[in-house]
Formats: C-alpha cells, sequence, structure tokens
C-alpha cells in the first residue's frame, strides 16, 4: 500500500482547523461577552462582524480543509481515510478522476459511479504527481483506471 495524498493533508484538515476555531471561537466569544466598561471593544459593528467573520471562515474551513482526505493505493484497492475512519474502494467503483493544477499542489477529485461513505466525490491534496507516478509503477492499477482518467 502506498500513500497517494500529500503528507499535508493532516495539517491542512486537521490541526489548521483545530487552531483557528479555538483561537477566533476564543476571540469572538471575548467580544461578545465584554462590557463597554471594560474593555476597549464596545463597537456594535465590531461585536456584529467578529461572530459573521468567525462563522463564515468556519463555513470555508469546512467546504474546504475539512473535506480532504488521506488516499492509499494498492494494487486492488484505494484506501480513503479521515484520519478517523478508513474506507476501502474498488477501481471498477471509480468513475472518473480529475485533477486541478494550483502551481504548489494540485487537487485530485475521485468521483465514484454510487456514493460510498464519505459521498460520492474524494478530494485530496497531491504535492507532487504522485497519483502519475504510481501509475507507471504499477500497469495492473492504471489498465484498471484508464477509462477513468480519460474522461
Amino acid at each position: 500500500m502506498q500513500n497517494i495524498s500529500s503528507n499535508l493533508t493532516m495539517l491542512l484538515k486537521l490541526f489548521i482547523p483545530t487552531l483557528w476555531i479555538a483561537f477566533f471561537g476564543l476571540f469572538t466569544l471575548a467580544t461578545l461577552i465584554s462590557s463597554p466598561e471594560t474593555s476597549i471593544i464596545s463597537n456594535s459593528y465590531f461585536k456584529t462582524g467578529v461572530p459573521l467573520f468567525f462563522i463564515s471562515g468556519c463555513t470555508i474551513l469546512y467546504f474546504t480543509f475539512m473535506q480532504l482526505k488521506r488516499v492509499d493505493m494498492d494494487e486492488d484497492f484505494m484506501y480513503v481515510s479521515n484520519y478517523f475512519k478508513t474506507f476501502r474502494y474498488t477501481y471498477p467503483s471509480i468513475e472518473k478522476i480529475k485533477e486541478r493544477d494550483f502551481l504548489l499542489f494540485y487537487t485530485i477529485h475521485v468521483h465514484l459511479k454510487e456514493a460510498g461513505e464519505f459521498g460520492k466525490k474524494i478530494v485530496f491534496i497531491s504535492r507532487s504527481k504522485k497519483l502519475d507516478r504510481y501509475l507507471k509503477a504499477h500497469p495492473k492499477v492504471a489498465e484498471q483506471l484508464i477509462d477513468a482518467i480519460a474522461s
């Protein structure tokens, strides 16, 4: 079994959202419970803006970083993990694979034919072209995924 996703996945999926939510959550709470007499933060616009900033930041984190998965592959299966649970998918269950280049990293979107435990789409980050190298080194897997990669 070989890891296909980036080693930064754990940092992006778990640590950054946890630290961001803890810091800005406490800041938002402190802003809301502070009294105007004891705080320099008594502006009503500020007290309204901080919770909106916190909620929008949490929403953005949820739909981006927190959706990332760790992906491992072997000759027969693709293993997808959210670091708490791992599920195994067969290669024929993959409908298509799309790669997007963001200069510093690649996001790879694996679309399944039917919804799995993590939904119908699995997104992971690949820092280099790990998937291409893996498929070149394992022609049996590449042969099974040829239709998914072409689409």
